[in-house]
């Protein structure tokens, strides 16, 4: 199964979550942390199912240090969702699923219901 969500770097940072016309999720994580390895399933999950009003990135901390310490990011797993190229919310460390969907539900589109 491939993945849903989307590898973000320094490079694509800007354009894939700055500019995106969808609030961005983006993961912030390392190989290394094992807490990081708990929330990548369930963020790969919501990148599926809220794929219609969410775009989710998965950003690497090793690799991508000027974007870390752009936002700050000091312990991780850290999720911060962006919208508009800016930050609304952010959520350090890892929890389940339906508090992670609670904290970003707020700022997601409402799909249409016919």
């Amino acid at each position: 199964m491939g993945h849903a969500s989307l590898t973000v770097t320094d490079q694509n940072f800007e354009t894939e979550v700055l500019k995106s016309d969808k609030p961005v999720l983006v993961d912030f994580w390392a190989e290394w942390c094992g807490p990081c390895r708990a929330v990548g399933p369930i963020v790969e999950e919501l990148a599926g199912e809220q794929k219609a009003v969410l775009k989710v990135g998965k950003l690497d901390v090793d690799a991508n240090q000027e974007t870390s310490a752009r936002f700050n990011v000091m312990s991780i797993p850290t999720m911060i969702l962006f919208q508009g190229g800016v930050e609304v919310k952010r959520i350090v460390g890892a929890m389940p699923k339906d508090r992670i969907l609670a904290q970003i539900q707020p700022y997601l589109g409402q799909p249409t219901v016919a």
